[in-house]
C-alpha cells in the first residue's frame, strides 16, 4: 500500500552521514577519496548528502578506504541494501521536480510535521479545487494531463495522514489568516477550502492553528513558510536528525545542523506564542467560511 512505504530516503541520509563521518575519523579528504575510488568529487558529496542510493559493493569500497570496523563495514552494506526501496512517489516520474523527491521522502518517514504558512494552505491540505489553482498559477503553460498528474501526487501525499502502519504522523499548522482572506478565483472552491481546514482539525493528529493580522510581527516574520520534520526513533539506529525544509520557485533548501534547527525552532515558538488555541481557530476559520458565502 502507498500508505505503508516509507521510501529510500532516511536510509540514504543515515547511511550518507555515517560515511562521512567515517571519511572525517580517517582524516581523508572528499577529493583523495574520489581520487582513491576514481570518482568524481560531487558524487562524494551526493553520497555523504543522501540525494542518492548506494550499491553495498561501493559501500565496501568506501568502508575498506577508511579502514572501518568489519561490524560497521557490514551494517552500512546492510543500509545500502535498504536505500534500493522504491517510494511510491517514484512512479510518478518527472510529475515532481528532482528537488521535491527529497522532501516527499522525508515527509512520508517523519512522525511529526510542522508547517508554519506565511501565503498558501499547505500541500497536506489542501483540496483538489485549491491544489488546482495553485498548480495553474505555478505554471500557466503546463498542459492539462501534467496538472492532472501533479494533482495526483498533491492527494496520494494526504494519505499519509490517515495510515495505519506506519502509524500516522502529527501534523501542526500555523497559517497566517492572510492565507484564508487570499481568495481563489472560484468563491466556492474557496468556501470548500476553508471548511476543508476546520474539518482537518477534528482529526486527533493535526491541529490547524491562525495567527491574526491583527498580533502584528512576531519574530523572524521576513523568514516566510518553512517545515519542520522530526522522525522516530528506530531500535539500534541513529535518530534521523530533525530537518528544516524550504523551498521556491527553482529549488530547495534542507536543513538540518543543530544550530539550524534551533534557529527556526524560535521563530516557531515566536509564532505559536501569538496563534489563537485550537479552539478558537476552529471557530475564526469557519466564521471566515461563512463571510464566503454571503
Amino acid at each position: 500500500m502507498p500508505t505503508e512505504d516509507h521510501g529510500s530516503t532516511v536510509p540514504r541520509r543515515q547511511l550518507g552521514r555515517y560515511l562521512r563521518r567515517a571519511r572525517e575519523e580517517a582524516q581523508v579528504t572528499v577529493k583523495a577519496a574520489a581520487d582513491a575510488l576514481e570518482w568524481s568529487t560531487p558524487r562524494i558529496w551526493r553520497i555523504e548528502n543522501g540525494t542518492v542510493g548506494m550499491r553495498a559493493l561501493d559501500v565496501k569500497a568506501m568502508c575498506e578506504l577508511y579502514e572501518a570496523s568489519p561490524e560497521l563495514t557490514e551494517a552500512l552494506m546492510a543500509l545500502a541494501r535498504e536505500t534500493k526501496a522504491k517510494g511510491w512517489w517514484q512512479s510518478y516520474g518527472d510529475a515532481l521536480p528532482s528537488w521535491f523527491e527529497l522532501y516527499v521522502g522525508l515527509e512520508a518517514a517523519a512522525s511529526r510535521i510542522r508547517y508554519l504558512q506565511s501565503d498558501v494552505v499547505p500541500g497536506l491540505l489542501q483540496t483538489k479545487a485549491y491544489t488546482r489553482e495553485v498548480i495553474a498559477l505555478d505554471d500557466p503553460d503546463l498542459a492539462a494531463e501534467e496538472q492532472e498528474r501533479r494533482l495526483a501526487v498533491r492527494m496520494e501525499r494526504q494519505n499519509l495522514l490517515r495510515r495505519k502502519l506506519p502509524p500516522a504522523p502529527t501534523l501542526e499548522v500555523i497559517l497566517s489568516e492572510a492565507v484564508l482572506r487570499r481568495p481563489l478565483e472560484d468563491r466556492e472552491a474557496m468556501v470548500g477550502q476553508v471548511r476543508f481546514l476546520a474539518e482537518a482539525n477534528d482529526l486527533p493528529n493535526v491541529t490547524v492553528r491562525i495567527l491574526p493580522l491583527k498580533f502584528g510581527l512576531h519574530r523572524w516574520v521576513a523568514a516566510g513558510s518553512f517545515t519542520i520534520l522530526d522522525f522516530p526513533k528506530e531500535r539500534g539506529r541513529e535518530p534521523e536528525p530533525s530537518t528544516v525544509y524550504t523551498d521556491g520557485p527553482t529549488g530547495a533548501l534542507y536543513l538540518d545542523k543543530p544550530r539550524e534547527v534551533h534557529s527556526y525552532e524560535a521563530i516557531w515558538i515566536g509564532a505559536s506564542d501569538r496563534a489563537l488555541n485550537e479552539a478558537e481557530s476552529s471557530r475564526e476559520i469557519r466564521a471566515l467560511a461563512e463571510e464566503y458565502v454571503r
